[in-house]
């Protein structure tokens, strides 16, 4: 009883801690990871001593940067990649490689550190903070601009880089432990071997799985299917003894232009984000805060540094890519500190016997101290950078980014088929969403691209890009969004007009002060279209049956307007059109 009693002692202090400081950084502008390194700094062994074993709460941690790695692999969809191929490939390659050489010289020349120990702490601090840099992008609206896609174009090569970084310090290893390994021969062989494996089951276990699981409508299974595949991939990994998150990454980019991908994205986010912020708590408690007390100068002066070359260094290399040297400012004053990404290469380093436990605990420090300079340096710098943000915004209005919906179009079945084909008819980006595997099977023969999902969801029509849409059309059968949930997702996406297909007019009642643009009636223009064919086979002028077809829009216009306004489908019954002879209604009241 004492082991869940401990376990629930310290998850609830490890929360409350984490809710009151990140809540408070991010109330500054600092940024939830120093909020989460500070409350794990706070509650830990060095300071309240309210929670302890930091260390088997980074074993459970660690699964946050498996995860994110996989959600990065989802990113990877070949026709992104081969657009981003230039930046990715130039701009990130050299930024890494130029940074850490940069700041391994640095380490070398002004410390004591040996050769080894500076290659193993200089090549993590080349990397930035995808968790601070991003969300500042999204906050400023830039995300989606020819800057930000540069930024990300680097993050994303950070993010690889992660792979090769473990493989260097596991060759410069001194660990006796690490004695028996295999040569590296072998060593790349089961990797190779292991790559091919894991491709060979996205395609044919894993896509399988996930359409057996759509098929059933059991979305807890997704989610299990989902954290199944990461915690699988990685298994198998640990097992030939390669990197964990080289398996969950390879998992992403095999799922990643699956039509699973959206609803794949939505299921693993709130565990990474929960895992994430556990590893920087974690990483909080494990600084050790005597040796940065004993050695304040140092800690300083070396996340001085850090910023300052790695700034020098992003800052020339986007000028050689024909920046402006305002955005190449940015550039580099953006990815300026280090990531939280160092923190896992400096526990691999120690485990190495490169570094001893204090310096894993200075550098670490250090990077917490860079990540704080951010916020500041970009606000300082903001008039310099004013003109670039300006003209970034107004190439941003010339159009939707190809890789994200211009439209999104949730129901792909014969209604949202011709919405999305006459959107797309007008050169307009669309997203497609639906929860019919059969549908989604039918127009990928097609070639048309469905994302399996429930598009009702928030979460579904965030991944699915809602927030850089500027339509959003819900297009599915029967009653599904009422007004409060139409209104939700109106406060979650304002900038996009929402259209809605409606089954009949009671369904068009109910919407009274709903946010949607546009009510479509699904049956309406099709039945007037018909009884037009009909009346012209009858032998009726064109030009009564334009005064008959405006006669009735007139009506039915009226009376469904005095409907919304009473919230009552009996009201304006006089309105309606009755037959000559018996002067009875002839419409349904809903239809």
């Amino acid at each position: 009883m004492n082991q869940p009693s401990s376990m629930l002692h310290d998850g609830f202090l490890l929360l409350g801690f984490a809710m009151v400081f990140v809540l408070a950084f991010r109330r500054a502008g600092l940024g939830a990871t120093l909020g989460y390194l500070v409350a794990g700094a706070v509650v830990g062994p060095q300071v309240l001593g309210l929670v302890g074993e930091a260390d088997q709460k980074m074993g459970i941690a660690e699964l946050g940067i498996t995860l994110l790695l996989f959600l990065v692999g989802l990113e990877l969809n070949p026709s992104r990649l081969w657009r981003m191929k230039r930046d990715i490939l130039g701009l990130g390659l050299l930024q890494v490689v130029l940074c850490g050489a940069g700041v391994a010289a640095m380490i070398a020349l002004g410390t004591d550190f040996s050769a080894t120990a500076a290659i193993a702490l200089g090549l993590p601090l080349a990397l930035s903070s995808t968790a601070q840099v991003l969300p500042m992008l999204q906050a400023s609206g830039r995300l989606r601009t020819p800057f930000g896609e540069r930024t990300f174009a680097i993050l994303l090569f950070q993010d690889l880089s992660i792979i090769p970084m473990i493989t260097i310090i596991g060759v410069l290893s001194r660990n006796p432990a690490n004695a028996d390994a295999p040569p590296g021969w072998q060593q790349a062989l089961y990797t190779v071997l292991a790559i091919a494996g894991l491709i060979l089951a996205g395609r044919y276990l894993i896509r399988p799985l996930f359409r057996l699981i759509g098929n059933l409508g059991e979305r807890e299974m997704f989610v299990v299917a989902a954290l199944f595949t990461v915690m699988a991939s990685a298994a198998l990994m640990e097992t030939l003894g390669l990197s964990t998150a080289l398996g969950a990454f390879i998992a992403g980019v095999m799922l990643a232009d699956s039509p699973y991908r959206h609803e794949l994205e939505a299921d693993v986010e709130p565990f990474r984000s929960i895992l994430l912020g556990l590893f920087f708590l974690a990483v909080g408690m494990m600084l050790d805060l005597h040796a940065i007390a004993e050695r304040p100068l140092f800690v300083a002066t070396m996340a001085l540094a850090l910023v300052g070359i790695k700034a020098l260094v992003i800052f020339l290399i986007g000028l050689a890519f024909r920046m402006t040297w305002r955005g190449a400012l940015a550039l580099g004053l953006l990815l300026s500190q280090g990531g939280e990404f160092g923190f896992v290469l400096f526990t691999q380093a120690q485990n190495a016997n490169l570094i001893a436990p204090e310096a894993a605990s200075l550098f670490g420090a250090i990077v917490t101290l860079s990540m704080a300079t951010t916020p500041f340096l970009m606000a300082l710098t903001k008039p310099l950078r004013a003109d670039p943000v300006k003209s970034g915004k107004s190439r941003e209005r010339q159009g939707p980014s190809a890789d994200h919906a211009h439209a999104l179009v949730v129901g792909y079945g014969r209604f949202g088929q011709t919405v999305a084909q006459m959107l797309m008819a007008s050169d307009l980006s669309v997203t497609m969403v639906d929860t019919d595997v059969e549908m989604i099977d039918v127009a990928q023969g097609y070639g048309a691209k469905v994302y399996f999902g429930d598009g009702t969801r928030l979460d579904i029509l965030r991944q699915a890009g809602a927030e850089e849409a500027a339509l959003i059309m819900f297009c599915m059968d029967g009653d599904q969004m009422s007004a409060g949930a139409l209104e939700a997702v109106q406060q979650a996406f304002p900038n996009a007009a929402i259209f809605l297909r409606a089954y009949d007019r009671r369904a068009v009642v109910r919407l009274k002060g709903s946010p949607a643009r546009g009510v479509v009636r699904e049956v309406m223009e099709s039945a007037i279209k018909m009884a037009r064919l009909a009346l012209n086979e009858s032998g009726v002028s064109e030009e009564a049956i334009k005064r008959a077809e405006d006669m009735y829009r007139a009506r039915d216009k009226e009376r469904l307007k005095i409907q919304i306004e009473a919230g009552d489908l009996r009201a304006a019954r006089d309105r309606i059109i009755t037959s000559p002879q018996s002067h009875a209604p002839l419409s349904p009241a809903g239809e």
